[in-house]
């Protein structure tokens, strides 16, 4: 279903509009802008992407963007390869992956570029269970092949007065390289010795258990299709497949469930250093502790100044512009005091010519 929905929005965004709530946008007859941009990367802030790609066509009519979720590990390789002209992810590149594309395009920086934030919601099908809380160290458990039953005492125990079947769980993963699975590995090597040492963060893991569904999408299907499905997946995504999403505990022992407000209340925690590359992780008070950024990759330099021209464009719209169309879809769009200053790196794209 999920898919299918994000084929009917990419369709109507290269059409040029919009899909759900009626979010058109006045044509404007746009400033003369005129480009075909291509880029690839995460599946995570594909929905806002795509929206914004659609409604700046009526802004812009002379900017044509083709943007394919195919992963965030899957960008990051093409934008070093230098096979688009920007690519997403929501993991920011690691030194290496920075030395390898500035080795490969002659530029002096890689920018990063967040867009919005969004929850990582641990979804889950299990029938007759319509709220469930869990803690870091039990998510551990379960994805490590620990907790395999769904009335485990661990479960139990953070569920009191819930009814919990005697029913298998089976965990479900990404199988591809994933921000949204960096985002989760991450938290959970924050808060489990236990996962810290056997399997650790990273775009990529080697699963202890569980069945791979390849994207958001084909996690949320996943989950949906198994009984006893429990897995992670972007919230967007399961909010949009109509899945069950537990609370999850946060550092100050509250229980919170992924919302726009609460992701906005983590993201308000982050210390943003002036390269862009953070993570969330800690996270108290009202705040969802399983969130993370999602960021644009562009280039200080080489690209033709037609394309560099349309992607500031269409950065600086989306991010000034935007912010109704992400809360609507479930991002949480960036502070006021971070927007200001992603302005200024948007202004950085090609600026060595």
């Amino acid at each position: 279903m999920v898919a299918a929905g994000l084929g009917l929005t990419l369709l109507l965004a290269a059409c040029g509009g919009a899909t759900g709530t009626d979010r058109s946008v006045e044509p404007s007859g746009g400033t003369g802008l005129s480009a075909d941009l291509v880029g690839a990367g995460a599946s995570f802030p594909e929905p806002i992407y795509l929206e914004w790609i659609g409604q700046y066509r009526d802004v812009e009519p002379g900017v044509s963007i083709n943007y394919q979720g195919i992963g965030s590990s899957g960008g990051r390789e093409q934008f070093i390869a230098g096979q688009v002209d920007f690519a997403g992810s929501d993991a920011f590149m690691k030194d290496d992956e920075i030395a390898a594309a500035l080795d490969a395009s002659g530029c002096a920086d890689v920018l990063h570029i967040p867009t919005v934030f969004g929850g990582v919601a641990i979804a889950y099908n299990i029938a007759g269970v319509d709220q469930l809380t869990l803690d870091g160290e039990t998510i551990a458990k379960i994805a490590l092949g620990d907790i395999t039953n769904v009335n485990d005492p661990a479960i139990a125990d953070l569920n009191p007065g819930v009814e919990l079947p005697d029913q298998a769980l089976t965990w479900v993963h990404r199988s591809d390289g994933s921000g949204t699975t960096s985002i989760f590995t991450k938290y959970l090597a924050d808060v489990s010795p236990d996962w810290a040492e056997q399997v650790g963060a990273g775009s990529e893991v080697d699963w202890p258990t569980g069945i791979g569904g390849d994207q958001n999408d084909g996690v949320a299907a996943a989950i949906a299709q198994q009984p006893g499905g429990i897995g992670y997946v972007s919230y967007e995504f399961a909010n949009e497949a109509g899945l069950a999403v537990a609370a999850v505990v946060n550092a100050d022992g509250n229980p919170v469930v992924p919302s726009t407000g609460s992701v906005s209340e983590a993201a308000t925690s982050v210390d943003v250093p002036d390269d862009f590359r953070f993570d969330i992780l800690g996270v108290g008070g009202e705040g969802y502790p399983i969130a993370g950024a999602t960021w644009i990759l562009a280039s200080s330099c080489g690209m033709e100044p037609a394309k560099a021209d349309a992607l500031k464009g269409f950065l600086t719209w989306a991010i000034t512009e935007g912010d109704g169309t992400a809360s609507e879809l479930n991002y949480a769009p960036l502070p006021d005091e971070l927007q200001a200053r992603v302005l200024d790196q948007i202004e950085r794209i090609n600026e060595e010519g």
